[in-house]
């Protein structure tokens, strides 16, 4: 008997499809079934598409996909539709994928293979029936596209296989996975699950060419399933052991393959029966592909946080040995995004003198030039202060340094770096000109004497003893590197026993929708909460940290637009005592004074807002604000009062003692002049001559004191919660 014959005698038609003419031949059965008269034919493509239900036919480009990569047949169900778009019957095709390459490279496709008609279940019989479309296909695309999201949202190598280990594939989830990848000739185990500790050992470390399924799939890039524990046993014998003891009755795996290079192999295990049906299997394979890229997005982003870490680790210095008396804690927190490398550095360098400098600054931009005109520069200011020179000379060598940088770099791009044909794409601004802003502190640990020198940085702020915050301003000049020659004035105050200064980059006050104030008042709350001796200075560096970066940095968020992008940098200096640590409270009753000192010079008469701004900080929880704003006057006449009458600086003193709703402020300006001031009666429309008159209406007490070289005005105020009516009506 003929093969035609018996194919004809159990209904079932022969087909073929060639892709490369675009037409499908069929037999008189096959016609048969697809509704057309029972005789051999060839039809165009379109022809025989119209007898397929629409849904069915997108199917089969899938399946013979799946069957051209695996080497294996391509099956599908298939409903057939007559011309009024009714369902005739359903049919089941088997057919074999055979790849034509042309004499121009062009792969085509040609399918042979048979259909055969499916008996359809009566109703009320329980018939087994799997719909071709229905919920098991909504279920398998909407399981895909969950697991496509959470793949893609994996950040690391870990969490992609956390995910794959949560996948929960519909009908017929693996109860242990494996993934594993190549080192050299050997396979190496990524990750697993589903197993006891060491059960990987036998399967690392295995060679290449062992006969194992995972190794099969590695050298050939084909995927294996193993329906039964016979078929396993069948076809690797040699290590049909090592699978035995786990007790699992269905094996597949997957080549993970990107870009057409092998990565590994992904093992999906079952302890119950699967037939790995070709739905089944696209599911499988489309789950390995994912897996695939997710794993080589990790891998690469793994790689780049390693490199990047590193050099930001070794860019950044270590804190040097333990300083008598001072406590030091530094903390750098790269940017959010990109490749986690800025600008932003921190410094200590032991001095010549015994002494030794703090530093901080923030090179402009967040990129990979930005890290290393960083340590360019770091390592230029940590050999200019090595040398022994002061504060400003070192910013000032360091400003020049940095332009001349840029300038030769500047020079290089527009000769094309030697290249006759620069790139015109190149990115302009890797090659422009930076700046970088920088603060310099030269410090005393014996006395607490610090000297400071500042290129366009935010100033330094202090924890006193009694857990005010003040920022101390600073003398300065333009960032690094935009003037080459520039001048740098140096400013001298004393960090006493018992408290803290801080120095940061504007990211951890200006993140977070914040400007310089609103981030100033955010950061003296988190330094003014608690007190903090010289132990948890670390964790007080972690608080300034959370709170902008943190979870509850969120909900306190700037009046700007919310930015996380900057990096932060940021020094803690401790002095302490021998009775007090950092910042906490003394051990005896009486609260510490607060006091605050600054200079005025002839030439920088714009301090005097400074000092307003210095007093009023001092003074951010007096009880009564109209004596608040009564000392903000009387200093800013006492100051300018030097500075337009006098050829001298003006130096002033601001102590407040005593417990908080019954303190005494004391100001103190002293100058060189011996002229003494004196009441005077200006006119309506005089611009001068009030001072004494406001000292005598607005201070409790005030006074000027001769001197040996010069005199010092000053005067008190008594903190009280409410004015007093009789004392207000008589200043009226």
């Amino acid at each position: 008997m003929r093969t035609e014959d018996v194919l004809a005698a159990i209904a079932t038609g022969l087909w073929r499809w060639d892709n490369a003419s675009g037409t499908v031949s069929l037999d008189s059965v096959a016609a048969r079934l697809l509704g057309l008269p029972a005789e051999p034919v060839t039809l165009p493509e379109v022809a025989v598409r119209s007898r397929f239900h629409p849904v069915d036919w997108n199917e089969i480009n899938g399946i013979v996909t799946l069957a051209v990569a695996e080497d294996t047949l391509a099956e599908a169900r298939l409903r057939i539709m007559d011309e009024d778009g009714r369902v005739l019957r359903t049919v089941r095709s088997r057919s074999k994928p055979l790849e034509n390459r042309g004499t121009d490279g062009r792969v085509d496709y040609e399918l042979i293979g048979t259909i055969q008609e499916i008996a359809e279940p009566q109703p009320g019989t329980t018939a087994a029936h799997t719909p071709i479309t229905g919920d098991w296909r909504r279920s398998r695309e909407a399981f895909l596209l969950d697991a496509g999201r959470a793949l893609a949202e994996a950040r690391s190598t870990a969490e992609v296989l956390r995910v794959a280990a949560s996948l929960s594939m519909p009908g017929f989830s693996p109860d242990g996975l494996a993934v594993f990848g190549m080192a050299g000739d050997r396979l190496s185990i990524i990750g697993h699950h589903g197993h006891d500790p060491g059960d990987d050992g036998p399967f690392a470390q295995m060679r290449l060419d062992t006969d194992y399924p995972a190794a099969e799939v590695v050298r050939t890039g084909r995927a294996i399933y193993l329906p039964s524990p016979e078929e396993y046993k069948r076809r690797f014998p040699a290590t049909w052991p090592l699978a035995q003891r786990f007790d699992r009755v269905s094996w597949a795996f997957l080549p993970l393959i990107v870009a057409g290079r092998t990565l590994g192999a992904w093992m999906a295990a079952f302890k119950h029966p699967v037939t790995f049906s070709p739905d089944e299997r696209s599911v499988l394979t489309t789950v390995a592909r994912m897996l695939a890229q997710a794993l080589q997005r990790a891998g690469v982003a793994e790689s780049e946080r390693e490199l990047t870490t590193g050099l930001q680790r070794s860019m950044m210095p270590q804190l040097g040995p333990d300083i008598p008396g001072m406590t030091i804690a530094a903390r750098y927190v790269p940017t959010g995004g990109g490749l986690q490398v800025g600008g932003d550095w921190y410094d200590m360098i032991p001095l010549p003198s015994g002494r030794f400098a703090l530093v901080i600054g923030d090179v402009q931009g967040h990129d990979v030039r930005a890290a290393g005109l960083m340590g360019q520069l770091r390592i230029a200011v940590r050999a200019y202060a090595s040398e022994g020179h002061r504060p400003d000379a070192v910013l000032s060598r360091a400003s020049r340094f940095l332009a001349g940088l840029c300038s030769s770099q500047e020079r290089d791009r527009s000769r094309g770096q030697g290249v006759e044909d620069p790139d015109p794409f190149e990115d302009a601004d890797f090659q422009s000109p930076r700046f970088a802003t920088c603060l310099y502190v030269e410090c005393d640990p014996e006395t607490g004497v610090l000297e400071v020198a500042r290129a366009g940085h935010p100033d330094p702020a202090v924890r006193m003893t009694d857990g005010t915050v003040l920022m101390r301003p600073t003398a300065g000049g333009l960032p690094l590197g935009i003037v080459p020659d520039t001048d740098y004035p140096t400013t001298r105050f004393v960090l006493e026993p018992g408290e803290t200064m801080m120095l940061c980059t504007d990211g951890l006050i200006e993140t977070g929708g914040h400007d310089l104030d609103t981030g100033w008042a955010r950061l003296r709350a988190i330094l003014e909460s608690e007190a903090h001796d010289g132990e948890d200075l670390e964790k007080l560096a972690d608080l300034l940290v959370q709170a902008v970066h943190g979870p509850s940095s969120h909900h306190t968020t700037g009046p700007l637009a919310d930015r996380r992008e900057d990096d932060i940098a940021v020094v803690l200096l401790c002095r302490e005592g021998a009775d007090r640590g950092c910042g906490a409270p003394v051990s005896h009753p009486a609260r510490p004074a607060r006091r605050t000192m600054l200079t005025v010079a002839q030439a920088e008469p714009e301090r005097i807002a400074g000092a307003r701004h210095q007093v009023r900080e001092l003074l951010h929880d007096w009880a009564d604000a109209d004596q608040v704003d009564s000392a903000v006057l009387m200093v800013s006449e006492m100051v300018t009062n030097v500075l337009v009458h006098t050829d001298g600086d003006a130096a002033l003193v601001a102590e407040a003692v005593g417990e908080l709703g019954a303190r005494r402020l004391r100001v103190e300006v002293a100058d060189a002049s011996d002229e003494l001031p004196h009441k005077r009666h200006p006119g309506e429309m005089a611009s001068s001559g009030r001072g004494v008159l406001l000292m005598e209406m607005l201070a409790d007490d005030w006074g000027v004191d001769p001197r040996g070289e010069g005199k010092s005005i000053w005067f008190e105020l008594y903190e009280r919660a409410e004015a007093a009516p009789a004392e207000d009506e008589a200043r009226r």
